[in-house]
């Protein structure tokens, strides 16, 4: 059987850098995924995310296995090619389900496809 562990205050072993249950709830990742978006889009591994899908050209959408709380998340990810300098992104029409990104060439204009894909969500 499950057992829940209910405290109200959670340190290391030195009882030193406490933590409140809200507290890790809060900071912890609450969905993230690495995937290839460079020809046939593949995912690698993930956690909390169903799929992603290719939107063409540099723009994808990360989508949720479960819903999160609100659309006012924090999104941080990165773009790359393997053999050469990555790229920025840009997160747009955050909602509870989904997010869509695009990968944007470093020192250059438009998008590109990449085949390091890496995306990070943070919620409450």
């Amino acid at each position: 059987t499950m057992s829940t562990l209910k405290v109200a205050t959670i340190q290391d072993t030195s009882g030193n850098n406490s933590s409140t249950p809200a507290q890790v709830a809060s900071g912890r990742c609450k969905a993230w995924v690495n995937f290839n978006g460079d020809g046939t889009l593949a995912v690698r591994d993930s956690f909390n995310v169903s799929s992603v899908t290719d939107l063409g050209t540099g723009n994808y959408q990360v989508n949720f296995t479960n819903a999160m709380p609100n659309s006012n998340y924090c999104f941080t990810g990165c773009v790359a090619f393997f053999a050469v300098r990555g790229g920025m992104i840009n997160p747009y029409n955050a909602t509870t389900t989904s997010v869509r990104f695009e990968g944007l060439r470093q020192n250059a204009n438009g998008v590109a496809d990449y085949e390091e894909c890496n995306a990070a969500i943070f919620a409450d």
